[in-house]
């Protein structure tokens, strides 16, 4: 019985090697075809993955927490649990290191799994065609002078928008919206002017220990295992209109992160809730502004004095916020980010988010001047 019971757990784990190193092969086969086999990644994205967004996001979309994040926990408690386990085997049994192979080969699945998984999810998508090109959108050099007249209209939208949202006691806005509903909305909106965003959207989640991202400096995150777009729920608050929008939009494929922060930015500057209006002018206002203070210090500080004073209050709070969580472990995670987005064809890195105020200033010039 013994015998045969160890025979058992033999092919077992052969079965959980084999599995796991063909579901790498082919994760690996899904990104080398979208890198080199041209219009895969279109027709991915196009035929494949909206049924994968439908269907396994809204399943996961049935439980009112993060999934993803529940499966972390678990994945990391159960390696920690089997590794011991094995090891206390070893020793009591003496079977030496044919004892690990089982766990070896389970880790090798897992591993085949997630890389798999994340192939489908999102790996393939970066090599789509982007928002600006399949919405027209081009993004010519432009002047300072082109900059600050940017940064000025959304200096006047910011201060518009700023008397209508709700504050607390120190002045400091507060949502008044339901954020994970009204992102909905508002992606389901602008799918009417821009088709290419129509389809199924899950809602938000909160991170349940938003602290890890805080450490990182994360606002929010797509997860390509479970179709979820989860958040910081700890940030100062005006940026979670804005960062539930983003992560949203990786959900139609725009893995670019310069792309996801320009959809969420017409998102939001066209939703009739204040809340959202004011999160995407005024994160907006800080790209362009940031962008303006590298090329002209005196145009900076000119248009700075126009914002409305009750506007710093909210800059200030998301400063204090993240200068908590600044060290080591914030800094090793934006490396980190630099050289996943450098991997996936964003050869300018993190710096590669600036790329939206190419955008904005192109839509300025295009869609409001």
């Amino acid at each position: 019985m013994k015998r045969i019971c160890t025979r058992q757990k033999t092919r077992n784990g052969k079965f959980s090697l084999l599995l796991g190193i063909s579901l790498l092969v082919l994760a690996f086969a899904g990104l080398l075809a979208a890198a080199w086999i041209s219009g895969f990644a279109q027709w991915y994205v196009g035929n494949i993955y909206p049924g994968l967004v439908s269907t396994i996001g809204w399943f996961m979309g049935l439980f009112p927490f993060s999934v993803v994040e529940m499966g972390l926990y678990l994945i990391l408690i159960g390696f920690v649990a089997f590794a011991a386990y094995t090891v206390i085997q070893v020793i009591r049994k003496k079977e030496g290191v044919r004892r690990f192979f089982p766990f070896f080969f389970r880790v090798i699945l897992v591993v085949g799994v997630l890389a798999f998984l994340y192939t489908a999810g999102c790996g393939i998508n970066y090599r789509r065609t982007s928002f600006s090109e399949e919405s027209g959108l081009s993004t010519p050099k432009y002047s300072v002078s082109q900059l600050k007249e940017v940064c000025l209209w959304l200096t006047q939208e910011v201060n518009q928008y700023s008397p209508l949202v709700s504050r607390d006691e120190t002045g400091m806005m507060q949502l008044s919206v339901e954020e994970g509903v009204a992102a909905v909305e508002e992606m389901h909106r602008l799918a009417q002017q821009y088709p290419v965003l129509e389809g199924y959207y899950p809602l938000p989640k909160k991170v349940m220990v938003s602290e890890i991202l805080s450490y990182q400096g994360i606002t929010g995150v797509y997860s390509p295992f479970t179709f979820e777009a989860n958040y910081n729920g700890d940030m100062t608050p005006y940026n979670i209109p804005f960062t539930v929008c983003h992560e949203l939009s990786h959900l139609r494929g725009f893995m670019q992160e310069q792309e996801a922060n320009f959809i969420a930015f017409l998102a939001c500057i066209g939703s009739s809730h204040p809340d959202f209006a004011y999160s995407g002018y005024l994160t907006g206002w800080v790209y362009c502004m940031n962008a303006l203070y590298a090329a002209d210090y005196n145009i900076w500080e000119e248009v700075r004095l126009e914002l409305s004073r009750e506007v710093d209050v909210d800059l200030q709070a998301n400063n204090e916020f993240w200068k908590r969580y600044e060290g080591v472990i914030s800094e090793a995670a934006n490396q980190m980010n630099d050289t996943y987005l450098k991997a996936n064809g964003q050869t300018e890195g993190v710096h590669s988010y600036n790329r939206m105020v190419d955008l904005i200033v192109s839509y300025y010039g295009t869609s409001i001047r």
